[in-house]
């Protein structure tokens, strides 16, 4: 008798890790700060402000931050698209 180990299978009502992600719905120009105030629980407009001061603060650094989190950051996935994305590897 030889052992093989349990197979990992996908379940979509499995409890996952959270993603940061650009939202979809959440956007005034790209969806970062829609997906950063999703990510911490907080709300969108709360985020833009947050992002604004702190772009004052660093003396624009935010800026080349928010430019680098647009090309990085992935796309949320379209609701109801199909068939389920798969889960990483």
């Amino acid at each position: 008798m030889t052992y093989s180990p349990p197979q990992p299978t996908y379940s979509p009502d499995a409890p996952t890790y959270k993603r940061l992600r650009r939202s979809r719905t959440d956007r005034m120009l790209a969806g970062v700060c829609g997906g950063f105030a999703r990510y911490f629980g907080i709300d969108p407009v709360a985020a833009r402000v947050l992002f604004v001061l702190l772009t004052f603060v660093t003396g624009g650094a935010l800026l080349v931050a928010y430019l680098a989190f647009w090309v990085l950051m992935p796309e949320e996935p379209v609701a109801g698209a199909w068939p389920p994305a798969a889960p990483p590897a």
